[in-house]
């Protein structure tokens, strides 16, 4: 490797791992205000509180990863600028492409290790980072059900199960109903093809009953609609499921193709689906914006280029949350809908570059 190349992408990386450092130690200590109250109207032992924190720590990172990579690019070049290496390097006929390369390639290793990070390491510490929320906070049973999907859910006399579940519409899609008695024997199962929440009671519809007889038998009859009268209200089944951090690209993937196999909405998984693939690439984009940024703002210096930078990131982060809006509502295509922001910020990002004075 040239001398040039070294130099640059050396300190490039040492900056990215500075700010990436406080920028997460700033993170670390807001949340910990934010959510110590909580913890400690739960009583959750410290020990717990501890290992919540650094469970959170990997998807800290993620997601600061590309403000890091921005605000390391922004700094390198106005410090080159102010040393006058800048026009050193011009002197000696380096163009201003030829440096950006060098940033570009390290952005695209680091969107590499990003992306790794998220898929391998996030998952496994998100999901236990949850578990302890869900478990010490929220004090919720994890026995008793499963996501919104393939529901399981024990009382004292009753098990319920439930193919799906839609909290907007509070309805069951499948449920079935098993009732015992205090010797665990089933003395009434319902199957129905759905149940509305009405009035403060589950209407069951289309669906059949087996109730056991006096010699053991079950009869077994029809109906198109009843009120089931059971203590259990829709918040009962609105419960933290699988969220797309807690799962890999490939188990995103599979999860997906079996809600839309089902016959269920797979719209929002396709789309974090496919954010699981653009997101990591911010980083790269980002790199790319910063270069101009540092070099294109003749005064204010590193502080007016560091919060211009911050301001196209959060406007790449408002393009982004605006796409995969109308992704969710099937305005755009999934792919789209994860991509938009990054093809505006690509063609921004090469542009401001080429208008450079060189």
């Amino acid at each position: 490797m040239k001398i040039l190349p070294k130099y640059i992408s050396r300190e490039f990386i040492k900056l990215f791992i500075l700010c990436e450092v406080i920028l997460l130690s700033m993170f670390l200590v807001i949340d910990f205000v934010q959510k110590l109250d909580n913890f400690l109207e739960a009583s959750v032992l410290k020990g717990k509180i501890l290992s919540y924190f650094l469970y959170k720590i990997p998807y800290i990172i993620v997601q600061m990863w590309p403000i890091a990579v921005l605000i390391a690019v922004i700094i390198l070049f106005c410090v080159l600028k102010k040393n006058n290496e800048i026009m050193a390097m011009k002197a000696c006929g380096i163009d201003i492409l030829e440096l950006s390369r060098h940033i570009v390639m390290a952005s695209l290793f680091l969107s590499i290790v990003s992306f790794l990070l998220s898929d391998k390491v996030v998952p496994y510490s998100s999901s236990k980072c949850n578990e302890i929320w869900d478990m010490e906070v929220e004090k919720q049973d994890p026995t008793r059900f499963y996501g919104s999907d393939q529901i399981w859910y024990k009382t004292s006399s009753a098990i319920y199960w439930i193919r799906h579940f839609d909290s907007a519409g509070n309805i069951m899609q499948n449920p079935i109903f098993y009732f015992f008695d205090k010797d665990f024997r089933l003395v009434k199962k319902i199957e129905a093809k759905r149940g509305i929440w009405e009035n403060g009671l589950w209407k069951i519809e289309e669906g059949i009953i087996q109730k056991i007889q006096g010699d053991g038998n079950y009869e077994v009859s029809k109906f198109d609609d009843l009120f089931l009268e059971i203590a259990e209200t829709p918040d009962s089944f609105k419960r933290r499921g699988i969220e797309p951090e807690d799962m890999s690209y490939q188990q995103l993937k599979r999860y997906a193709e079996t809600v839309g196999a089902e016959g269920y909405d797979n719209t929002e998984y396709l789309v974090d689906l496919n954010l699981k693939l653009s997101f990591p690439l911010i980083s790269l984009i980002l790199a790319l914006l910063g270069v101009p940024v540092a070099l294109g703002l003749k005064t204010g210096g590193t502080s007016l280029a560091v919060s211009a930078g911050i301001g196209l990131c959060f406007l790449y982060y408002v393009v982004m949350g605006l796409s995969r809006s109308l992704g969710l509502s099937g305005i755009l295509p999934p792919l789209l809908s994860a991509w938009t922001a990054s093809f505006l910020f690509i063609f921004l990002g090469a542009y401001l570059i080429m208008t450079l004075e060189r």
